[in-house]
């Protein structure tokens, strides 16, 4: 006799277990039959939602796998998700990821329904400067532009000249064609960005929680302990992390090395679902897991994202005169291009 589990108000049937089969599959590894029993009904009911509403769902890097391979449409960089909203038919969008990059979205795409399935997921990087912190700035170096990284709310963005992705962070600040520049609002990348170019760069003392966090000293011991090792770090890490790196760059350009690669060792410095995405990927790979966790990111769940679809909530909005400007900063950010 089959049995069903419960999971709130939807049960584990044999047909949500032969629908579902194709995402357990792919991340059976990392998630055990119990719990599976438990997801699996949520993202039964969530892929359903979708067609039945018209909703699109985006899942950034940093989601687990359960988010990333059973419910996204698209997958990856914030900026690349908010780019992929813009391209499809669908009026709503569901942005698996932190309040920024909801917003970012809604500034591409200001005719859609964007909604973020928790409020309170928000970013210590993006939160570490405020529209007055810019604007002080601005007065304290007049005439100077201001870069700013997109991991940021709105109207930090619409304050700035020009924004940048940990990609292209160097050649946006060149583009300009001045001595320095106002960069905002991570202290690491303007830093690592500084050791590349001759213009002089004006840090703030923003800092993401999760990448702070990686010392010299664990990197090496990591080497110590796993063989042939390689090492690949995001910008958003101290100098002297990146310095010990075989490889820096974006989440984008992490998954474009493992997948071209022939390093058989890898370890990710950066956020640790990102290893159990990019895992699943290449499973005949060993990826070194730091368990390095956001726990913002963290805050968007099955749960929750089900109830997004089945209640509307909660939606993102950024008033007109601050997406007009924002606007403003991405569009001639992506004229240079966002150099993956």
């Amino acid at each position: 006799m089959t049995t069903t589990r419960r999971t709130g108000q939807l049960d584990y049937t044999p047909q949500v277990a032969e629908a579902t089969a194709h995402v357990y599959e792919k991340i059976s590894d990392l998630v055990p039959e119990a719990e599976w029993r438990l997801q699996a009904p949520l993202i039964h009911e969530i892929l359903r939602l979708k067609q039945e509403i018209g909703a699109v769902v985006l899942a950034h890097n940093y989601q687990v796998p359960q988010i990333f391979y059973g419910i996204a449409d698209f997958q990856g960089d914030s900026l690349g998700l908010a780019q992929a909203a813009t391209e499809v038919d669908e009026e709503t969008i569901v942005f698996c990821g932190v309040h920024f990059m909801a917003e970012t979205a809604k500034i591409l795409s200001p005719q859609k329904r964007v909604l973020i399935p928790n409020l309170d997921a928000g970013c210590s990087l993006s939160e570490s400067i405020t529209v007055d912190d810019v604007r002080l700035l601005k007065e304290r170096y007049p005439g100077v532009p201001v870069v700013t990284y997109v991991n940021t709310p709105a109207a930090i963005k619409a304050e700035s000249d020009i924004c940048c992705t940990s990609a292209n962070a160097k050649a946006v600040v060149e583009s300009l064609g001045v001595n320095r520049v106002i960069f905002l609002p991570d202290e690491y990348l303007a830093s690592n960005v500084q050791k590349e170019t001759d213009v002089e760069v004006i840090a703030w003392k923003g800092r993401c929680i999760v990448h702070e966090q990686f010392t010299v000293e664990e990197l090496r011991a990591y080497r110590e302990q796993f063989p042939g090792l390689v090492i690949l770090a995001h910008p958003e890490c101290s100098p002297e992390v990146c310095g010990e790196a075989d490889f820096v760059g974006s989440t984008t350009a992490m998954v474009n090395y493992v997948d071209r690669s022939d390093a058989q060792r890898v370890l990710l410095v950066t956020e640790c679902s990102m290893s159990d995405n990019v895992q699943e990927a290449h499973p005949d790979k060993e990826l070194v897991r730091p368990c390095t966790l956001c726990p913002h990111m963290k805050m968007i769940t099955l749960e929750n994202t089900l109830a997004s679809l089945r209640y509307g909530r909660y939606e993102v909005d950024v008033p007109p005169d601050v997406r007009e400007r924002a606007h403003l900063a991405l569009a001639r950010m992506l004229e240079i291009g966002r150099d993956d």
